[in-house]
């Protein structure tokens, strides 16, 4: 498995391409916006997209998800259908913050514990609601790694002051179903740089064993 980071919008999320290196299938998670950048980014990686992964329903990270989906001829798997509400309103939300939406609707909805496929990957589901009520986190743990969305950054963890946001579910989804992971695990969040579980248990100010014990 590889992967590599597509900043996109004026929020500066974290688009991921990832791919099976036996087969040079590709997914990308949370393409949020600037699609001819992804495109870009595919055809240097030389690899054949496959479908797209969604973690929550922010404009940021599913925005052009639907135009993109529809453009290349490609199915959508996720969020968990909990933020059916926020892509409902991506139209209104791309107005309110200037970046482009369009409403889809996933081929796919995740439950907790269901699996994706990329290539011969095969990654795990884990629903960590509290950034948004239907977040989703993709594990691959044969390669000791994550794509995190916005439930945790290096020496952070996602807002909760949106609607549908409860920061205690957030504390729960990171402390109770990613932590449990092992401290090995790598992840890119949405925003901002990659880091380890066990360096988040160490030093994040939100959620260390430090501040949780």
């Amino acid at each position: 498995m590889r992967a590599a980071i597509l900043p996109v919008t004026p929020l500066q999320q974290n688009c991921s391409l990832i791919w099976c290196t036996e087969t040079n299938k590709a997914a990308l998670i949370d393409p949020g916006g600037d699609l001819a950048r992804l495109k870009s980014g595919v055809a240097k990686a030389g690899v054949e997209l496959e479908k797209i992964l969604i973690t929550h329903g922010h404009i940021d990270h599913c925005g052009e998800a639907g135009v993109l989906a529809k453009e290349l001829g490609l199915p959508i798997e996720g969020p968990h259908e909990a933020d059916r509400f926020w892509i409902a309103r991506l139209d209104e939300d791309g107005q309110r913050y200037g970046i482009a939406g369009q409403v889809f609707e996933p081929d796919r909805w995740l439950e907790d514990g269901d699996t994706v496929t990329v290539g011969n990957l095969t990654l795990d589901v884990v629903h960590c609601p509290g950034h948004t009520p239907g977040h989703v986190v993709f594990v691959h743990q044969p390669s000791k790694f994550a794509i995190v969305g916005d439930v945790l950054f290096q020496g952070s963890i996602g807002r909760t002051d949106f609607p549908m946001g409860n920061h205690q579910d957030l504390l729960d989804s990171i402390t109770q179903k990613l932590w449990p992971l092992g401290n090995d695990i790598t992840f890119i969040p949405g925003h901002g740089p990659t880091s380890t579980f066990g360096q988040e248990r160490q030093t994040n100010q939100f959620v260390s064993d430090r501040m949780m014990s």
